[in-house]
């Protein structure tokens, strides 16, 4: 698979939030980078995609209490060299919870860069995180994954409860928004 599909789906949210300049900079990474989607790709940083996970109903939010970093955040991991942003979170999602998802748009509901800190013979680097909007059909049927200490849904009008981490606030907004 090339990566025209993640370069159109980056086009388009900038063109929903021309504001937010981390979209211009992870398609940069994209276009410069042969290895952006391999994990290894430490010294620019590395394409991840990211699971804003729903219930049915749309009212909560599956959050994961990640263990390596040690707060809870939506779900999502490495492209182990995918270059397909939606498939990543999909199977991150899927891997993570147990739970069967689907898209609810194959639009991009929000992009982040953060930092992971250096960990097990691995250097601090950046994700260039690309999240999607996915749908539980069963929410009562997750299981936690070794990655996570625990998986809790959480009611998004109450998520800045538990978290003052901006770009999970960020999420909520433009999920609420319909964005």
């Amino acid at each position: 698979m090339t990566t025209r599909k993640i370069l159109r789906l980056i086009d388009a949210y900038r063109a929903r939030y021309p504001e937010e300049q981390d979209a211009a900079r992870v398609r940069r990474l994209i276009e410069t980078e042969p290895r952006c989607f391999e994990r290894d790709c430490y010294d620019d940083g590395h394409v991840t995609g990211s699971a804003w996970v729903v219930d049915p109903g749309g009212t909560r939010v599956l959050l994961t209490h990640h263990r390596k970093l040690g707060k809870w955040l939506q779900l999502g991991g490495h492209s182990d060299g995918e270059p397909d942003a939606l498939a990543v979170a999909l199977r991150e999602a899927r891997e993570e919870s147990g739970l069967v998802v689907r898209p609810i748009s194959e639009a991009v509901l929000d992009i982040d860069i953060h930092t992971i800190p250096a960990s097990k013979g691995e250097p601090a680097h950046l994700h260039y995180d690309v999240r999607f909007a996915l749908r539980a059909s069963s929410p009562e049927r997750m299981r936690v994954s070794a990655e996570s200490i625990d998986l809790a849904w959480v009611e998004i009008e109450d998520l800045a409860r538990l978290t003052d981490e901006e770009s999970m606030l960020r999420m909520a907004r433009k999920y609420l928004a319909g964005e």
